[in-house]
């Protein structure tokens, strides 16, 4: 595992060992510090010694209900993301706003006067001729594009790879191949890099090819082996490609070390947005407001607090309140209990983000190992990932 660094301005540098942050810590030499992707990373408070930094690539799976990161050099795995895209929430939204303004419509139009007469809306724009991105399709690119901003500000990366889906039909037509346009776009307007692009069936050699297991049968795991893994494979195209390895002879070459990193999952919660009132009145013909973040006891729907109740003490994010208590949830926002706003604790203020950050890895066959070295016919390095000290650990 690798710890990411970056300069006192901010600017990010090579990452290190956890050994040597713990003693620039100690020493004073840096400060810790937390991203809202929920990596550790350190800040430093001197001069680094070298500012050189080595190539570090990005791999973006992109998918409609789940998408995968990886963040990989040459020689170590740093990062792996699983995002749960939020694709249903914004269309089921969308078609519950269309179905209140078309309420809203009709009862403010009086039908006893002739049609010619009724307040009908004017027509304001030809919809057809639009050539947007539509929202559930746009609300994952922007969601996908935060993850990339976060990453960003911690590695020094030098290249984006994005896997390219090829949608059958009309492509200027198709949502995801016009969600895909406008997600290269941005990376190439956002990050100054312009973005490498991979076939999926590239993706899927390549992953085999590095002995890296895929789970097909149950893609909503939120396991590595599902998405990030994907991610992985992606960025390590950066190093191993399929080409001319001798005169006469077609095969595998590079060299690329898989090894343990961080795994996470971020999600967006699933907060309801501020509505005037809801869609069915109740008794009486009233309707009550409905949605928002904002609660009575001074926390906002998403911040991360700590909750106590008898002796039990519960850590999750804030998902509603009463006039006395408020409700706090865990990552799958399913409530864990409602308690007295006195004994809640605020940790952490929302950041639109539920993340859950766990150790686990992906594990390259045991043929393998840990190094996928192709320069020669395919060799094994006998060394364990990450015991050696060699000039990637000099960085600083």
């Amino acid at each position: 595992m690798r710890i990411p660094v970056v300069s006192k301005n901010g600017k990010p540098l090579m990452p290190t060992t956890p050994s040597r942050a713990r003693r620039w810590l100690k020493e004073g030499k840096a400060i810790p510090g937390w991203s809202r992707l929920g990596v550790f990373y350190v800040q430093l408070t001197v001069e680094p010694s070298n500012t050189k930094t080595q190539p570090i690539v990005i791999g973006l799976d992109p998918g409609k209900l789940y998408s995968g990161i990886g963040v990989q050099s040459s020689k170590f795995t740093l990062l792996m993301l699983h995002l749960v895209l939020p694709f249903k929430t914004v269309k089921d939204r969308m078609e519950q706003r269309a179905m209140m303004r078309r309420g809203r419509r009709g009862r403010r139009i009086n039908r006893k006067l002739s049609y010619s007469q009724r307040a009908h809306r004017q027509v304001r724009f030809d919809k057809r001729k639009q050539k947007k991105v539509p929202p559930s399709i746009c609300a994952n690119k922007t969601f996908e594009l935060r993850a990339l901003r976060e990453i960003v500000k911690l590695y020094p990366v030098q290249d984006i790879i994005v896997e390219r889906v090829m949608a059958r039909g009309d492509k200027e037509f198709s949502p995801v191949m016009v969600g895909q346009l406008w997600l290269v776009g941005q990376i190439e307007e956002q990050f100054g890099i312009k973005p490498s692009t991979i076939q999926g069936w590239e993706t899927s050699n390549l992953r085999k090819q590095l002995g890296l297991p895929k789970d097909k049968q149950d893609k909503s795991r939120q396991v590595p082996e599902t998405h990030a893994v994907d991610g992985i494979t992606i960025a390590a195209s950066h190093w191993v490609k399929y080409g001319i390895t001798s005169a006469n002879s077609m095969g595998w070459k590079g060299q690329i070390s898989i090894t343990p990193s961080q795994f996470v999952i971020v999600k967006r919660p699933p907060v309801s947005r501020r509505q005037l009132h809801l869609m069915v009145p109740a008794k009486g013909g009233v309707r009550r407001r409905y949605g928002g973040t904002v609660t009575r006891h001074g926390f906002r729907k998403g911040d991360y607090v700590e909750a106590t109740q008898g002796a039990k003490t519960y850590r999750g994010w804030m998902s509603g309140d009463t006039d006395k208590q408020v409700s706090v949830s865990d990552a799958s926002w399913k409530r864990l209990g409602q308690f007295t706003v006195k004994k809640v604790r605020l940790i952490q203020r929302s950041t639109g983000l539920i993340v859950l950050s766990t150790k686990d890895f992906v594990k390259p066959s045991p043929a393998l190992g840990s190094r996928f070295d192709t320069a020669h016919p395919p060799q094994v390095a006998s060394r364990s990932p990450g015991v050696s000290r060699g000039k990637y650990d000099e960085v600083l």
